[in-house]
Order: structure tokens, then sequence, then C-alpha cells
């Protein structure tokens, strides 16, 4: 074994050089075909720990109904099966081979005799999992998805395309014969071949089609002596095998291929088909997805919009993280609005408006730019330009004035609430040069009263749409150079933070609303999860962080050792739990013909659901303590 490879990897990165010989003279070696199962859920310890030589693993968790779903990847370096070494407990999920894999074993004995002495290491595989919010919510999960109606909706909608694809591939060089390459396409009985170099990294492929249009159909006397790189089609898109099926579908239909290489890396590991994705698909959410597409109408989008709540109740039915359903939500959120961009834009070209030739990226901002979107976001969104000359202004203008018009407008038909403070393409404020966004950026963190704090804090979390993505990233490098020029602003940000705390009083009671039409009730998101996402984005800002979402910045943060890793967890199963209960209480709304809220009566849940709305409130206070040490001692 690798004795560097381990020294890379936590927690034996803290181990002297005598503790890595001893596991590496312990280790065994053992391979594994593809599609393995090394150990299942629930089955008893095996008694190794798993470091991958080469080849990549799956974690899998059984869902309700008995099927797996693939939870996280392990790759070359990484190590699985872990816990059960010092817990002797069952494993709580399975590990199967997505290729050839080869794996170190080492055995359970010398691991805790090497523990002995370094007891950080015992610590890193039984601390997961520890906090009670956590084992609060993973019950209500659970008694959640045993009374639910609809198990297996959501499932396929949510599969991967490890989980699908074809593997091995079939594949050539270039240098292949054409005469070989139909023989052995005729022989095995596919409709593709993929052409690779000799690192077995995708070129091209060859399809019955190109057999024919380019081999048969040409009258050309040297048939018999074409290569497959001179008919492959050079095949520029694939996607990884941790890519889920509705991304997908929609990623094959957009670029309108029926065939998809799947790499790991730059590596071929697997084929899919558009026919493999139809074959699994869910009969409601995939066909909503992909109906985005084709819809030419505003009340067509709007229909589809509607339907959201379905995949929503059917998600929150699986065993699955609550994040990952946001994510999906927030997939086809976006689809739709860039689908009303799309009808927008060409509206405005039908209507005889010349764009001008300029670069620009149309941002998404908010809970869109974090990819944390429920049933019902209200818009939040902004222009970025190019600096062009002034002299251009209105031209520039003279298109993206009516346009911005016009696509608030239409995303308000189509059911996105116009936002109440105007964060919208259609006010001057929120569209601009890039010279026009880092004059407005260094105000607001040069000049931080309360409003312009609020506005900062909604615009940090942006994402590009549509347009160009290099607008974008130079948008965040101007935040990030201006944060850094003036620190002191995160300081700002952090006490007006603190000026709202969570509703919990100091006997453990809930505080609710005195008055007015939430009277009784308390909110799930300016009470809890707004803090979780104001915190971490502060940290995020600090380190210069270029990710959006909450949980990937969390992540981050504890890689840079910002947070310990027992702390990351308690933050993340909070926020899990909120958007939980936030999102059920959204769905409950809509079917009783009332909006969705993130308003909620804490008397009206179970004893159970109270108790972990406690402890998820307490989690985010300590957040809340945490961040104002840091940057109180930091700034102060």
């Amino acid at each position: 074994m690798s004795i560097r490879q381990l020294k890379e990897t936590t927690p034996f990165d803290i181990l002297p050089q005598d503790s890595l010989n001893q596991l590496r003279d312990a280790a065994q070696i053992q391979t594994y075909p593809a599609d393995c199962h090394i150990f299942r859920q629930n089955d008893p310890p095996t008694g190794f720990l798993y470091v991958i030589q080469e080849g990549m693993v799956e974690i899998t968790a059984t869902v309700p109904g008995g099927q797996e779903m693939v939870v996280d990847y392990r790759k070359e370096g990484n190590f699985f099966g872990g816990t059960p070494i010092f817990t002797e407990e069952p494993y709580t999920g399975g590990a199967r081979t997505v290729t050839e894999t080869s794996c170190f074993l080492i055995p359970r004995q010398t691991l805790t005799a090497v523990s002995a002495d370094y007891p950080q290491i015992r610590q890193y595989f039984t601390r997961i999992v520890l906090s009670r919010v956590r084992r609060l919510y993973a019950d209500i999960v659970k008694e959640n998805t045993n009374n639910a109606l609809i198990q297996r909706e959501a499932y396929p909608f949510k599969k991967r395309l490890s989980e699908i694809m074809h593997y091995p591939v079939e594949t050539c060089q270039t240098d292949t014969s054409v005469r070989q390459v139909a023989r052995s396409m005729t022989e095995k009985k596919i409709s593709s071949m993929i052409v690779v170099d000799e690192k077995n990294r995708p070129l091209g492929m060859i399809t019955e089609r190109d057999l024919v249009t380019k081999v048969l159909a040409p009258d050309t006397s040297n048939k018999a002596l074409m290569t497959a790189g001179e008919i492959m089609t050079p095949h520029r898109h694939t996607l990884s095998p941790a890519t889920y099926m509705y991304e997908a579908m929609t990623y094959m239909t957009t670029h309108k291929v029926r065939h998809l290489p799947v790499v790991d890396g730059k590596e071929l590991v697997g084929i899919v088909t558009l026919h493999d994705l139809m074959r699994f698909r869910s009969q409601k959410a995939m066909l909503m997805v992909g109906s985005i597409r084709d819809q030419d109408s505003l009340d067509g989008l709007a229909r589809i919009k509607k339907e959201i709540l379905t995949v929503a109740r059917s998600l929150l039915t699986e065993t699955h993280s609550t994040p990952e359903v946001m994510e999906i939500l927030s997939y086809i959120h976006h689809s739709i609005i860039k689908k009303v961009y799309a009808l927008c834009y060409q509206q405005m070209l039908e209507e005889g408006h010349n764009p001008p030739t300029i670069d620009y990226a149309f941002l998404l901002m908010g809970s869109g730019g974090r990819r944390e979107m429920l049933l019902d976001p209200d818009q939040d969104n902004g222009f970025v330009f190019e600096d062009f000359p002034d002299d251009q202004l209105a031209e520039v203008e003279n298109f993206f004035i009516p346009f911005g018009e016009k696509l608030v407008t239409a995303l308000a038909h189509v059911g996105y609430p116009q936002c109440h403070g105007k964060v919208m393409v259609n006010n001057p404020a929120w569209r601009g040069r890039l010279k026009d966004w880092r004059k407005r950026i260094h105000n607001w963190i040069n000049d931080p009263e309360p409003q312009k704090v609020r506005y900062s804090s909604i615009f940090f979390d942006f994402v590009c749409l549509e347009g160009n993505h290099q607008l974008t990233r130079q948008l965040q490098q101007l935040v990030f150079s201006e944060i850094q020029q003036f620190k002191r602003f995160l300081y700002h940000m952090m006490t007006l933070d603190q000026s709202y705390r969570v509703p919990i009083g100091l006997l453990g009671r809930f505080l609710t609303e005195k008055e007015g039409e939430h009277k009784g009730m308390l909110s799930l998101k300016q009470g809890g999860s707004i803090f979780i996402v104001d915190c971490i984005r502060m940290f995020a800002l600090e380190k210069e962080i270029s990710a959006a979402a909450t949980l990937k910045r969390l992540t981050t943060l504890v890689e840079k050792r910002v947070f310990e890793i027992e702390t990351a967890e308690h933050i993340k199963a909070a926020f899990e739990a909120l958007t939980f209960l936030r999102l059920r209480n959204e769905i409950t709304l809509i079917e009783k013909g009332q909006p969705p809220s993130h308003y909620l009566d804490p008397n009206d849940l179970a004893k159970s659901e109270q108790e972990l709305l406690k402890e998820s409130f307490n989690a985010v206070s300590k957040l809340q303590d945490a961040t104002k040490r840091h940057f109180t001692k930091a700034f102060i």
C-alpha cells in the first residue's frame, strides 16, 4: 500500500512513519469485479477497513421498498467501512463497486492497536451522527416516510447515472478498422461504440448511423481500409457517474444526443442512452422536467410550476437528505425561469428590438443563487454587463429596460412573485456594468447601514443563469476584493444578524408572534434557517469561498479547519431539520388551498417534532454565539 497515499488522508495524517508502516505491513490486497457488493447495509462487520487502491465504490442506503440508493462515492485513496471497526455494529450503509476495484484491507486488530497510542483515530470513526438533533430528525423523517402513501414515485427521479449506466463499455482505438467495428457492433448487438485513447479517455463515438452515412452510402472505393478515427463523431458531451437522471435527461435533450459517455475524471467508466433514461424515469417528475424545454407559452410553464408540489411531496417521502430535495426543486425552478427568459427574449426580437453586442449575465440571487429554493420562491434577480463605453448606454438601455420589465412580469405570471424589496432586473439598482456594480458593492461595504447589509446578503448569493459566466466570476472577485479591503464589514453583518435571535425563551418555551396575521406562530425561516445561511456566508466571505450553497460552504469551512467536523454535523442536522419542517408545512398549506408560508404554530406539532425544533433552534443559537465571538475578536 502507498504510505504517501495513506499519510495524506485524514485521520491517518497524524500518524508517525512507524505506525503507517505497521498498517501497511498488516494490509492485504483484494480485487473486486464491477457491480460487486463488498458488503450491504446491516451486514455484520467484516473486520477490515477498506482503502481503495484503484477503481470506484458507491456507498448505498436502502430506501423504503427495499431499493438501494447511492448516497456517496469513494475513489482512489478514499476509505470506507470504518465505523464498525470500533463500534462492532452492523454497517449503516452498503458498498458496491462501480468498476473493477482493488482495495487494501487493514485488519481491525491492527487499527485498534495503533489507535491505542493515537486515540484521535478511534474518535474519528466513532463521532459520526452523535448529536441529539440528528437522532430526532432521523426518527421523524423515518416516521414521515412510513406514513407516506407515495414512496416509489420519486425514487427513479433521483437515480444517478452510476445506477443505470452500461459497463464495461465496448470501445475501440482510432486505428481499428471500420470492418472490425461493424462486426463487433453486430455480434454484441449494440448501437454505438466509443473510440478511446490509450488511457481509456473518450475521443469520439461511432453509431449505426455513422456506418450507414459515412461508409455504406458514399461511393468510395477504399471502404475496407477506413478506420474508426476517420468516421467517428468527436464527442464533447460527457457526464460523471454522480449525475442525477433528471440532469442527464435535460442535458441530452438540450444537446440532442442519444448516447452519452460517463466519465470519472477523464476516464470512461460507462455509457447511457436516452432510452435508458426513459425506461427508468418517474412517470410524473421526469416528464415534467422534460416538458419544460418543449413549452412555448407562459401559461404552460405556469401549469408545470404548480406540479412542483407533486414532486416535492414525493421526494419528501424518502429517507434522504432534505438539502438534496432543495437542490432538485431548485433545478426545476431554474429550468422554468430559463425557459421564461428564452420566451421573453424571443418576444423582444419579434417586436423588433435589437440586442446590443455586449457580454452580459442574468443573475439569480438569494435562495435561487444558493440552489435552496422550496415551493414558492419570489424573484431576486439582476443583470451584470461588461464595461461598455458610455456612448453605448442608450443602446443597452433601449433593449434591457423593456426586456427587464417583460421578464419580471412574465415570471410573476408563471408563479414567481415580485420581490417586495424590488430586487429585480426592472429596478436600475439591480443592473449595471461591472464598474457600476463595483461602486455599488463598495458603497454597501464601506457604508454598512442595515438596509445596505440586507441588500448585500441577498446579492452575495448569486449565480449566472443565462449569459456569460465569466462576468459572474469577475463579479465575485470584486466582492472578495472589496471585503478584503474593509473586513470590518463582516463585523457589521454579524451585528445585524445578532439583533435577531431564535424564538426560544429562557425556560425553553417557544416565542411566537404577539400580533398581526401570524399571531401565535413563529417563522422557521426568519427564526432559524436564515441565521445558519447568514452565519455560514460570513465565514465563507472571510475565507473567499466561491461556493454559494450553504452546506457546500460549510464543507469547505471544515476542510479549511474553521469548523470541527462535529460542529459542522450539528449545524447541518439543524439546517436539514428546519428545512424539512418548513417544506412539509408549505406542502400542507398548499394542499389546504392556502398560500405556502414559513410560519407555523409550534403547538400543532407532535411532541417529538417540538423537541426537534427546540434542539435545532439551540444549534442555531450556538452558531450565532460562535459567529459573534469570532468576528468580535477579529475586528474589535
